[in-house]
This record gives structure tokens, C-alpha cells and sequence, in this order.
């Protein structure tokens, strides 16, 4: 295939073995594992040492940006056409909460979803090989690398229980 990363590519069937191979390839260096898994697992989190997402931050941003708006907009209206009741104030802060709130969630929301899609665009995964037995029942480890030290992940790969270990070049 034009253009796909040379590498090993390795199906196993616990969570435990992959974790540990994991485990093993991390320490003898290699960074850069591409991880395929069906459903999510601690084991494997804890394994590749991932960083907490950046998404959080577009959602905070959203979020503040959300309730500043939903309450300045009230305010503003508010004050631009005033309507005196009954001796009440003429912003009453209490009374906006509620678009406060939910222009918080409507901006947050948003901007989570933009936030996932601009950092997944950061990292492409073309041309790094994929089975769809990934998406059943298989967890899969890809670790791009030289034909010099494909011997060597393989290995490591068939140590840990691998149920199949392919080279691709």
C-alpha cells in the first residue's frame, strides 16, 4: 500500500497479555504505539501512560463563554429596554440564571465537538494497518518501526502471547 508506515502489527486476546507487551515495548523505547481495542480498558490506559485530553480545555472555554453570554445578553436587554414591575430590580440576576445555564451547555457542548474534531485531525492514523477484528475481539498493538528492530518487537509481541504478529514493510 502507497504511502502505509512500516511496522510490526500484533492481535492479542487478553487485555492482560496486551498491557503487558505494552508495558515491555515502552520500556525498551518505543513511544509512538498505535493501540486498537473494541471497548475501553483501565489496564491499557494505565499501560500506554495516556495523557488526560485537551478536549476539557474546549469544553471549559465553551462553558465560560456560554454563561457569560447567557447572562450578559439578559442583562443587556434588561437594561436597554427597561421594564419596572412592582418596584422589582430591573436585572434581577436570580431570573437569568437559567439562560445562563443553558447557553453554557448549548456553547460547551459545542465547542467539545469542535475540540474533538480539530485535535483528532493533529493525529492521522493513515496508512497504519487496521483488522476488523479489532472492533470484536481483539486488541491490537501497532508499533511503527525500521526493519532493524522489527526482530525485536515481534519478539517481545510473541513473549507477551500474541495470537498473531505481522511485519509490514
Amino acid at each position: 500500500m502507497a504511502g502505509s508506515v512500516p511496522g510490526v502489527l500484533a492481535s492479542f486476546e487478553h487485555v492482560d497479555a496486551a498491557a503487558d507487551a505494552i508495558r515491555e515495548l515502552k520500556a525498551a523505547g518505543f513511544r509512538d504505539l498505535t493501540v486498537y481495542s473494541a471497548a475501553p480498558h483501565h489496564e491499557l490506559d494505565a499501560a500506554i501512560g495516556a495523557p488526560v485530553s485537551p478536549v476539557r480545555l474546549f469544553t471549559l472555554f465553551g462553558g465560560l463563554t456560554g454563561v457569560a453570554a447567557g447572562f450578559g445578553m439578559t442583562i443587556w436587554m434588561s437594561r436597554a429596554w427597561p421594564q419596572v414591575t412592582g418596584g422589582k430590580p430591573i436585572a434581577p440576576i436570580p431570573a437569568y440564571v437559567v439562560f445562563g445555564f443553558e447557553l453554557m451547555v448549548l456553547v460547551g457542548s459545542l465547542c467539545t465537538a469542535f475540540g474533538i474534531v480539530i485535535l483528532s485531525m493533529r493525529k492521522s492514523l493513515k496508512g497504519r494497518p487496521f483488522s476488523p477484528r479489532f472492533t470484536d475481539d481483539r486488541i491490537g498493538i501497532f508499533v511503527p518501526c525500521g526493519a532493524d528492530r522489527a526482530a525485536s518487537v515481534e519478539q517481545v509481541m510473541q513473549h507477551n502471547g500474541s495470537v498473531e504478529v505481522t511485519r509490514d514493510a
